[in-house]
């Protein structure tokens, strides 16, 4: 198997929250807002715990937030 890309869709779901900062984000999951960054931009993967977090902060399931993709 090949490495897993894993990508997602935090920022449109920052704008549709009412357009929620990065640092808002980042308050209600306990991180800071350059490990947001981060992860929106594909630079670093999250714990299982934080991405579950952060799906709880939208009241999504884990796989409308986050996608995993074949990188190979």
């Amino acid at each position: 198997m090949g490495k897993l890309k894993i990508t997602n869709n935090i920022r449109r779901l920052r704008f549709d929250a009412d357009e929620m900062t990065q640092k808002e984000l980042a308050e209600r999951v306990g991180v800071t807002r350059q490990t947001i960054v981060a992860i929106e931009n594909a630079k670093y993967s999250p714990t299982l715990e934080l991405a579950i977090l952060i799906a709880r902060v939208f009241n999504k399931p884990l796989e409308k937030v986050f996608d995993i993709q074949d990188a190979s």
